[in-house]
């Protein structure tokens, strides 16, 4: 018997090979969609569960109030482990991570490169294998340094790396590390990577500073005893905290003032497994790889998305064509088959051809996995088709799909009439409301993500073409390190020699951040710039009042300071030239703003423009040098910075970017995930096509009497395609009236996340709604101009 339902399926398939193939096509996308999601989601929350003791590890965080506003940190100082191990009874050890970067010097050239400065016990704490040298030993000396074996191969060439020595800067001069270990590559589903380890630096006296409680510069992890509880750990870390920093916090206070807006804080414990996805305390300084959950959502609603719609087709194709099949069914009941055998059957047909999809759809999932990857950011591998609850995951996958794609066909096709359709007396009953309703949903599910494209594409457009304030274009950022104003003053003369050079201007590197008093003893965060007086002119970024630093003024090196718009504002001036700011960690040094810049986006447009400060103060460091250069100049300028930086600083790496590129690089994410949005708006268009395709057929077959009549008492070609496009019409302007509110709701709340942002208008909704209905129309035109030209004397004979 099951030997004559393949038979009968596999004929069924042959006979009708367009069909098939569509409903092959559109399984085998929706399956694969669901595959690489299944894949995404997995690597997900496999996240740093390799390590042996992953359930016991814990990352000490803190966070506190101010003004009102409460503030986390994942960060802590070297005081904190030490602290907490050696009082809380719970915490079996501790071990700390810090990033940084680090020069070696490797015959002539001198690279920068990341490193990881960890503690002697970092080994025992994580699962990184060893290929060789002694976790236990390994980076106990002060100068020894550990590798990965790819950068164990890059620098020597080979893994049989260690004893081999490198050349390291450390406090100014370069003196020899050697490599006391070899470990495998970090997987790629850790939250700790890194390619060379060195031992942490300056822990020695830190648990004497108290003063530490209150820095935060790395991440401190703590091991648990097996029984104890994390909860009540917290706790006692947090009664003890408030102890031994009270009056540490007091003199704090005092000397900063304002302390009714502060309060001490509260340490707590998060587990490791939570970092990968948390939102409240990411994975940051020291580890990498944060995400999000909501991507994870968002996936797997477009792999449900494409899989329903692909179902939803399977069910409109095989319905349309059960009139082909009516007496099949009728000669099948008349010999004595009963309902439940058709079910059988025809179900057997489904699983047959979701088995077809399944298979196609792994050969597809390995063969786009790669852009897969780059799209996700992921480094997956079909490999994780072994893990055996993927394996399950994918089984249920197909029992599901082919459940849900031949369920509905099979009652249906069960139950027709055996006399009606062996006298050629059957139709399809009913207005097919099902199919109707499928096809909404399908045009909704759509049309939704279509909306979605379009805001994302116009969100992406405004933060990369928005004006930040000042130019960006022709800007090369040059690295040059702790760069004193003498040294820097001596560079920039000698660039400026250069007639492609405009400006230079000395700033310092990274992100400076710093609070300070003002007169009124109220306290003020602010961006902290150490510029020179050609950093304005060199931005174009205009003063609203005041002056800027001039060389005329030599004392504007020493207490004169420049602040931007939203200072003022947040400080409350009305006046603000001549007013004070004062530097407690500076001695309670007094600085004078002497002009006030227009605001401009220092930051990423996905970050409010913040209260900004600048001074030329001399004993603050360089970072890096902007450099603008002239038009069309590129190749030769960058040539002779890098000839004359690294004469002027031969035991500095020399490295540089534009920064035009580099504020691009700020909205990855946003590049990422309009490509993904996009990709998931075509295929779910695509296939909801296909199933009003299928539609289409099922109506004209239904109606083909109709037409035929039509025919012979005159009706044009036009007007009878036009009568059977107009229901499908109807179709998708609901489909439109259903997924503009909701798709204008969840735009709102995903631009919720930007503090400038798009204002969504009309045009999106009405392009994305013509765009669906373009593409409609075009689908059922084909059907219903082939309908409309059909011979109605074909359609009339048996009348």
């Amino acid at each position: 018997m099951f030997r004559n339902y393949f038979k009968i399926a596999f004929r069924n398939l042959a006979n009708n090979k367009v069909y098939s193939l569509i409903n092959i096509a559109g399984l085998t996308i929706g399956l694969t969609c669901a595959m690489l999601i299944l894949l995404y989601v997995k690597d997900e929350v496999s996240f740093d569960r390799f390590n042996r003791q992953s359930a016991r590890i814990f990352r000490v965080v803190y966070q506190y109030s101010n003004h009102g506003e409460e503030q986390r940190y994942v960060s802590t100082s070297l005081l904190q482990g030490p602290k907490f191990a050696q009082n809380i009874p719970g915490i079996k050890s501790f071990t700390r991570i810090q990033d940084g970067r680090v020069d070696f010097k490797n015959e002539a050239d001198i690279e920068s490169k990341e490193v990881l400065f960890v503690d002697a016990n970092f080994f025992s704490t994580f699962t990184f294998p060893l290929i060789a040298g002694d976790a236990n030993t390994c980076l106990k000396s002060r100068h020894s340094v550990v590798l990965t074996k790819d950068e164990a191969k890059k620098q020597f060439g080979t893994t049989n790396a260690v004893g081999k020595v490198m050349m390291v800067n450390d406090k100014g001069s370069f003196v020899p590390y050697e490599v006391t270990a070899v470990t495998e590559n970090c997987p790629q589903n850790s939250s700790v990577q890194y390619k060379m380890l060195l031992p942490i630096r300056g822990a020695e006296d830190a648990i004497k500073n108290n003063g530490d409680w209150f820095s935060y510069y790395l991440s401190t992890f703590v091991v648990l005893d097996e029984h104890a509880n994390p909860d009540v750990v917290a706790t006692q870390m947090q009664r003890f905290y408030e102890q031994d920093a009270a009056q540490t916090f007091a003199d704090m206070m005092a000397k900063f003032g304002n302390g009714r807006d502060h309060n001490i804080g509260t340490y707590s414990l998060q587990p490791l497994l939570d970092i990968h996805m948390s939102t409240d305390f990411a994975a940051s300084n020291g580890l990498e790889n944060a995400s999000n959950p909501i991507y994870a959502y968002i996936l797997s609603g477009i792999a449900g998305f494409v899989l329903l719609i692909a179902s939803i087709n399977f069910v409109n194709l095989t319905v349309a064509r059960s009139v082909r099949r009516a007496k099949e069914i009728g000669i099948r009941k008349s010999i004595g088959s009963d309902r439940r055998q058709l079910i059988i059957q025809f179900l057997g047909e489904s699983f047959i051809l979701c088995g077809i999809a399944f298979v196609l759809a792994i050969l597809l999932a390995q063969l786009i996995l790669p852009i897969f990857n780059e799209l996700a950011n992921k480094k997956l591998a079909m490999s994780y088709l072994l893990d055996a609850k993927l394996i399950f995951g994918y089984m249920g996958l197909f029992l599901i799909t082919g459940l849900l794609a031949g369920f509905y066909p099979a009652l249906v096709l069960s139950g027709y009439s055996p006399i009606d359709t062996l006298y050629s007396r059957f139709a399809l009953k009913g207005k097919g409301m099902l199919q109707k309703i499928l096809v909404v949903l399908q045009f909704t599910l759509a049309s939704f993500l279509i909306i979605a494209t379009f805001t994302i594409y116009a969100q992406f457009n405004y933060l990369t073409r928005t004006d930040l304030g000042y130019d960006d274009k022709d800007l090369v950022v040059v690295s040059g390190a702790n760069v004193t104003h003498e040294e820097a003053a001596t560079f920039k003369n000698e660039l400026l020699k250069s007639p492609d050079i405009l400006y230079v201007a000395p700033k310092n590197g990274g992100r400076w951040a710093t609070m300070a008093r003002l007169a009124n003893d109220s306290a003020i965060s602010f961006a902290y710039e150490t510029v020179d007086e050609s950093f304005l002119p060199a931005m174009k970024i205009p003063l609203v009042m005041g002056r800027n630093f001039s060389t005329q003024f030599p004392g504007d090196s020493a207490h004169a300071i420049l602040v931007n718009e939203s200072f003022v504002k947040k400080a409350g001036w009305k006046n603000p030239l001549g007013q004070s700011v004062i530097f407690n960690f500076k001695d309670n040094k007094t600085y004078e703003v002497i002009g006030v810049v227009k605001d401009y986006h220092f930051a990423a447009l996905n970050e409010k423009i913040g209260e900004q400060l600048f001074t030329m103060e001399n004993s603050n460091p360089y970072g890096t040098f902007y450099v603008k250069i002239r038009p069309n100049s590129a190749s030769r300028s960058l040539q002779f910075i890098a000839q004359k930086f690294r004469t002027f600083f031969p035991l500095k790496p020399y490295s540089y970017v534009f920064k035009n590129e580099a504020n691009l690089k700020s909205y990855e994410s946003e590049t990422r995930w309009k490509q993904i949005i996009l990709f998931g708006a075509i295929l779910t268009i695509f296939i909801s096509c296909i199933g009003l395709f299928g539609l289409s057929v099922l109506s004209a077959e239904k109606r083909t009497k109709e037409i035929g009549i039509r025919k012979v008492l005159g009706a044009s070609v036009r007007s009878i395609a036009t009568v059977l496009s107009v229901e499908f019409v109807k179709l998708v302007m609901i489909a439109l009236v259903i997924a503009v509110p909701l798709s204008w709701m969840a735009a709102n709340k995903w631009l919720e996340n930007y503090p400038y942002r798009i204002t969504l208008g009309w045009t999106i909704f009405v392009a994305a709604g013509a765009l669906v209905l373009m593409i409609a129309v075009c689908t059922v035109s084909f059907q219903a101009v082939k309908a409309a030209y059909a011979n109605p004397v074909k359609s009339l004979r048996s009348e």
